[in-house]
């Protein structure tokens, strides 16, 4: 299993070098952070897939996890990371669960990791999971993505693993000035954005779309509600 896994974790960091390559202009830089990088390599990606679909986990491309969700791209993972510039001091807010991959790659990287799912099995699970796998500094939630998680805002970074029609306003509320969020924007289907929004110190925010892309939608599931799938906050 280490070999294959060895293997497939050398040919998927390739795949994302040059993915980076190939769309550096639109990036606006060839290479990530050597941290962002360390980080991907050492979170064991096969764990976080289907079991039937394990032999394709390395792949560059996403995958079914169920409830009409994915695992996004080993590429736009690493990108969205790298676009928040995470820190070992920070404080980071990820609205979709999902498998917990992502929020494993930013529990590397992050002093604490806040992530809220709307499909209350992926929450359970992902928890699940990443209690298994030592990832401590995670507080996993059950609730409405739109309305981010504002009990433990500001946060450094935030995000979004869903395509939302525009950015909702919660979101940017919850980020720390001086902070910086990625988050795919746009409708179902239809051409997308990922968007990387700093906030200023005085609270202004500048936006740029950084790649065309394409995601599940972000659901606005109403009320917020807490879940099985919510973990204890390792900070208190």
């Amino acid at each position: 299993m280490n070999e294959w896994r060895e293997a497939g974790t050398a040919r998927m960091l390739d795949d994302i070098r040059a993915g980076m390559r190939a769309t550096r202009r639109s990036v606006g830089k060839s290479q990530l952070d050597d941290r962002v990088m360390a980080a991907i390599a050492a979170v064991p990606r096969d764990e976080f897939v289907p079991e039937y679909l394990r032999d394709t986990a390395f792949a560059d491309g996403p995958l079914p996890i169920g409830h009409g969700q994915t695992i996004s791209q080993p590429y736009i993972v690493a990108l969205m990371t790298d676009l928040i510039e995470p820190r070992p001091d920070h404080r980071v807010l990820e609205i979709g669960t999902g498998s917990g991959y992502q929020t494993a790659v930013l529990a590397r990287l992050c002093a604490t990791v806040y992530s809220v799912e709307s499909v209350p099995a992926l929450s359970e699970t992902a928890a699940e999971r990443l209690q298994r796998l030592g990832y401590t500094n995670t507080v996993l939630h059950c609730g409405n993505g739109y309305l981010g998680w504002p009990e433990h805002a500001p946060y450094d970074g935030v995000i979004v693993t869903a395509a939302a029609p525009r950015v909702p306003q919660a979101l940017i509320d919850q980020l720390k000035p001086g902070g910086r969020m990625a988050i795919p924007v746009g409708a179902p289907f239809e051409a997308q954005s990922l968007r990387l929004i700093e906030k200023g110190l005085k609270g202004e925010t500048v936006s740029r779309d950084v790649l065309a892309v394409a995601f599940v939608p972000l659901v606005d599931s109403g009320p917020d509600v807490t879940s099985p799938g919510t973990s204890p906050d390792p900070s208190r």
